[in-house]
């Protein structure tokens, strides 16, 4: 194979047995839920797995060459919005509510799965760092700039102490000694490698954190910046 040596030959297939495995267990809780889904009792248990189910597929088809023709950004954070709701359906005592305020027609350059991994990351660090107080609200909003869609996400938590804030995109960084510390460190890579930018910072306006994203459109040439 001209080009490729045997250690990644060795890699690919590997990350190939891998996707093929893992849909297996995905189609397994997929007709399993289909079973629990006869009791009216536990439709809504799952219909929670059936959705985490195809949000898992969706993440495991960027390892599998799944299409990077863009998607609409009010899909993805409607779909992580769903997800952090199922999410907390099993943490008792924690109500988050995601406020959207995002214009149709913004298309993003990049995959789906990709897009959607970085909100559901940001949407969980927000209701992990909210927690303590029962939950809060997280608002997103989004306008085109230019080349470039400008993105929001704000919530009404305690904030971001000003001695970690330029280290929080870090591998493996956390101030919580039961979580890897890879969540914002997955938003830093996925943002980076489509062409885009975050950063966080502090609301001015209360207590709270701001992350700031800027993402080439579909079409766009350049992005704009915050």
């Amino acid at each position: 194979m001209p080009g490729l040596t045997k250690e990644n030959h060795n890699h690919n297939l590997a990350l190939a047995g891998l996707v093929h495995d893992l849909s297996n267990v995905f189609e397994t809780l997929s007709e399993a839920s289909e079973l629990v889904l006869e009791d009216p009792r536990l439709k809504p248990v799952a219909e929670a797995i059936q959705r985490s189910v195809e949000s898992g597929r969706r993440i495991l088809g960027c390892y599998a060459g799944m299409s990077h023709s863009g998607v609409d950004l009010d899909v993805v954070v409607d779909r992580a919005a769903t997800f952090l709701s199922d999410f907390l359906h099993h943490l008792p005592g924690v109500d988050v509510e995601v406020v959207r305020r995002i214009p149709a027609g913004l298309r993003l350059s990049g995959a789906s799965n990709d897009w959607e991994r970085v909100f559901m990351n940001l949407f969980l660090n927000a209701a992990q760092a909210m927690r303590e107080r029962g939950g809060g609200v997280v608002e997103v909003t989004a306008r085109a700039e230019g080349a470039a869609a400008e993105i929001s996400i704000q919530d009404n938590g305690p904030g971001i102490p000003d001695e970690i804030l330029g280290r929080i995109f870090a591998p493996r960084f956390s101030t919580r000694s039961d979580q890897t510390g890879l969540g914002l460190h997955i938003v830093h890579s996925i943002v980076e490698e489509n062409d885009g930018a975050v950063r966080a910072k502090n609301r001015t306006d209360g207590s709270g954190a701001v992350f700031l994203l800027t993402a080439p459109l579909i079409g766009a040439d350049s992005a704009a910046n915050f």
